[in-house]
């Protein structure tokens, strides 16, 4: 087998495979959702599920890659059973990083946009309606939005050049570190803000009445616990082989599950902390925490426009939320490159050259989705959303399928191969007692995933 380049170090495994998960979904999703679905209960519930769901996939996926020290391009041809077709879904996991990156780019390119503007005072002076005029004015401007995506794509491009070590792992390793502290500075501030008590009960006190019935008393328990499983899911980016890339660098001293477990838990440290920031202060302000998506763009701005150095906490806030993003940019054009070089044998630089091109042109029909092209839409759904419908509701739960049934099942690698390569090593083994719930019960609630995010989309309101 062909030497492969590995990480420098332990730590640099852990902070580039958190770097991978930790992203929109954990500072962005998870603190409205929370806020939507019940504070404190839903933390716990989403806890759970990440234990019974995510983990057990993060442990399979991380196995592939390490097994077969390749990216998804080769890794299910390299354990497949001879004349088997799991490697047709390595395409399908290829075009998922693609489409990961033609909307994340863009709005890792708002962040930027946001933190320039931020330092600069820009939203100094202005109240709720203010804020939402300079969105939707941003949203207008399809230079500028592709300027910043253009930012984004170059600064993940050089970062991977410079190869795994020198590029990927050193400035991982230094991002998650201000990206950490960061995140304790604003927690902080916020904690300390007057008013913040309110919001810290809600987030912390567990009110299980909350997970059942809305503020209106509507029976929500089903929505809530799709809710904090579709979370648990899709907040470790599994199924696409983002994550399999990484075990593909690593060596055999240590046992997967404990490593799936310091992953998850630097990904959920990261979800909780951005809590601690946003609760208090919406709380602090009297604003509502279940705005949805426009809470980062256009509730926070307007917070920071009254907090006492506000320029100072607004532009803090929007540097972690770029880091946050450009993390997992880093992470997942890594993939991209790895599978480009596995698959065709290019050189690093020839991988570079190919995909960034690729990637700043099919980035911008969601750029100009959002502007000249705003009237196309698919199944009711504008550009952007389509991307993100595939992605999050299609290529994630149905990969993650393909990986549990690939190591379980006895046409595909099969559950002692997979068992052999997990508990290879020191540290926590993935347990043996386990196997009827991940080979029958496992694959129903991830079907049960793909099949309620169709219901929610396309089901009677």
């Amino acid at each position: 087998m062909e030497k492969r380049e590995k990480f420098s170090s332990r730590l640099g495994f852990l902070l580039i495979s958190a770097g991978c998960a930790i992203g929109l979904g954990n500072v962005w999703r998870f603190p409205y959702i929370t806020g939507k679905y019940g504070g404190g209960a839903f933390v716990l519930l989403y806890l759970l599920f990440l234990v019974i769901l995510g983990l057990p996939v993060m442990v399979m996926e991380l196995s592939v890659g390490r097994a077969s020290q390749r990216s998804i391009a080769l890794s299910f041809q390299r354990l497949e059973p001879k004349g088997s077709k799991w490697h047709w879904y390595s395409y399908v996991g290829f075009a998922g990083n693609y489409l990961l990156m033609m909307f994340y780019t863009v709005i890792a390119g708002w962040l930027l946009y946001y933190f320039v503007r931020m330092l600069r005072g820009d939203f100094t002076g202005l109240d709720a309606d203010g804020v939402a005029g300079q969105f939707s004015a941003l949203m207008g401007r399809p230079g500028i939005m592709t300027v910043y995506m253009i930012v984004v794509v170059c600064l993940g491009m050089l970062v991977c050049l410079q190869g795994l070590r020198n590029g990927v792992e050193r400035v991982n390793k230094i991002m998650m570190v201000c990206l950490l502290g960061l995140m304790v500075v604003l927690a902080v501030n916020s904690v300390l803000l007057e008013g913040a008590g309110e919001g810290l009960r809600f987030y912390l006190t567990p009110n299980f009445h909350n997970l059942v019935y809305d503020n209106e008393g509507r029976w929500i328990l089903g929505e809530t616990v799709f809710a904090a499983m579709g979370q648990a899911f899709f907040t470790l980016s599994l199924g696409i082989g983002a994550i399999a890339i990484f075990g593909s660098y690593i060596g055999r001293e240590h046992r997967l599950t404990g490593e799936a477990l310091r992953i998850s838990l630097l990904d959920t440290c990261v979800a909780f902390t951005a809590g601690l920031i946003i609760f208090p202060a919406c709380s602090a302000y009297g604003v509502s925490t279940g705005e949805g998506p426009s809470l980062v763009f256009v509730t926070l701005p307007n917070i920071f426009n009254h907090m006492p150095l506000g320029r100072l906490w607004g532009g803090a806030f929007f540097l972690f939320l770029s880091f946050a993003a450009l993390s997992t940019v880093i992470a997942v054009f890594e993939n991209i490159l790895s599978f480009t070089m596995d698959r065709w044998g290019l050189s690093r630089k020839k991988a570079v050259l190919v995909n960034f091109f690729g990637v700043l042109l099919l980035s911008m029909p969601c750029v100009l989705g959002f502007n000249l092209w705003s009237g196309a839409t698919v199944l009711g759904m504008d550009i952007s959303g389509l991307e993100d419908f595939l992605v999050s509701q299609n290529i994630l739960p149905l990969g993650s399928l393909v990986y549990v049934l690939f190591c379980t099942s006895k046409k595909g690698w099969g559950w002692e191969a997979f068992l052999k390569e997990a508990n290879q090593g020191r540290g926590i083994r993935f347990p043996r007692a386990v196997r009827v719930y991940v080979r029958y019960i496992l694959p129903l609630i991830v079907l049960f995933i793909f099949v309620m995010g169709y219901w929610n989309k396309f089901g009677p309101k």
